[in-house]
């Protein structure tokens, strides 16, 4: 088949096709696509024209960049070749090509959330203050326990004003913290409860030199912040007064540290379970057995090797209760910072947060201590 039988001649007149209209004849104008054969008109009457046909959209587009725009004045299907004959629908339209899959994530590293230099750089000076005194002056550890039970209740005071308005009253919370420790390492357990009422009914006397508005609430506060910071710190005191005090009281700090430790390294790095997540949503079950292993076994060590007639069964007993009692005290006060909206109770210790934040776990493992002590060895 030749080129000829492309051609579909247009209407007779149409300009640019069969001549120009301006110009020499003949001859397309400027910008005009090139004549086709040359017909005579009276050829032309003789030949019935056949419709146009609108263009295909060549590959390539024109040089308005529309593909298959049709442009006045462009090629005559003549002049098309093969290439330009209609291609196939999926051919003109192919299916999009689907992405390139995305490089996953990278996993994100766990974080301990806190300034992990400046958290043992602190906890190994405590340490050393506590070591010290504790083995060189019975009477200096005391002070620095009674001093630990000041700015506890500084904290928690001052927290309970700043995020809910109530008032508990410092100033005899101090006093008779301050007293009920010393009472409790000079006069035992009698002394410690006799402070105790003393300070409760000096909370409730100072508070009625203000407006009664809030009375109750303010003094409530104040005897639960007697009850929690001084009275429980009161046990350590205890611990203290028997002839191997200090090997008691570093049993107890030991046991309580190496539970928080357990808990931590074994819930951070295996920790898939929430144990508390309404209470403290990084605490996990898997922690909680860590806690409970590390501590049965530095029971096990510290009752056999530093307490006067202990055994290494008293110690597994020793370690599982500390664990818990740790732990149950980790989640009061997350309980009570949680209603209070916040995280830490204080600044002062830069990597841990406040003083209450490093009591506590301490707290409520001090009682739990002293009695399977008694319990186990005597109080002498």
């Amino acid at each position: 088949m030749s080129d000829s039988s492309w051609a579909v001649p247009p209407p007779v007149g149409q300009a640019g096709y069969w001549g120009s209209t301006e110009g020499r004849p003949g001859r397309p104008a400027q910008g005009d696509a090139p004549a086709g054969p040359a017909y005579d008109a009276p050829e032309a009457q003789r030949t019935r024209p056949m419709p146009l046909v609108p263009d295909v959209p060549a590959y390539g587009g024109g040089q308005d960049g529309v593909r298959g725009a049709a442009r006045p004045g462009g090629p005559s299907l003549r002049d098309q070749t093969f290439q330009d004959r209609p291609v196939p629908a999926e051919t003109q339209n192919p299916e999009p090509m689907p992405d390139a899959p995305h490089p996953a994530p990278a996993p994100q590293k766990k974080s301990a959330g806190r300034d992990l230099t400046a958290a043992i750089g602190v906890g190994v000076g405590l340490g050393v203050v506590i070591i010290a005194s504790l083995f060189i002056v019975k009477a200096v550890f005391v002070g620095v326990v009674a001093v630990a039970v000041v700015v506890g209740l500084w904290e928690l005071t001052s927290r309970l004003q700043e995020r809910k308005g109530i008032k508990a009253p410092l100033v005899p919370l101090a006093v008779g913290g301050a007293a009920m420790v010393v009472a409790g390492y000079v006069r035992g357990a009698e002394g410690a409860w006799v402070a105790m009422a003393l300070t409760a009914l000096a909370v409730l006397v100072w508070r009625m030199t203000e407006p009664p508005e809030g009375y109750l609430k303010d003094v409530t506060a104040g005897v639960f912040a007697a009850f929690y910071v001084p009275f429980l710190a009161t046990f350590v005191a205890l611990m203290l007064a028997a002839d191997d005090g200090p090997w008691r009281v570093l049993t107890f700090l030991l046991l309580t540290v190496v539970s928080d430790t357990g808990a931590y390294a074994v819930g951070w790095r295996f920790g898939r379970h929430k144990l508390a997540p309404r209470i403290s949503p990084g605490k996990t079950r898997e922690g909680l057995l860590g806690a409970v292993a590390f501590a049965m076994v530095a029971g096990a060590l510290c009752t056999r090797f530093l307490i006067d007639d202990g055994t290494w069964w008293q110690g597994l007993l020793l370690g599982l209760a500390v664990a818990v009692s740790a732990t149950l005290g980790d989640l009061g006060e997350s309980m009570i910072k949680r209603d209070l909206g916040i995280k830490d109770m204080g600044t002062l210790l830069p990597g841990h947060g406040g003083i209450m934040d490093r009591l506590d776990s301490l707290l409520p493992t001090a009682p739990v201590v002293w009695l399977l002590l008694v319990v186990f060895v005597g109080s002498t």
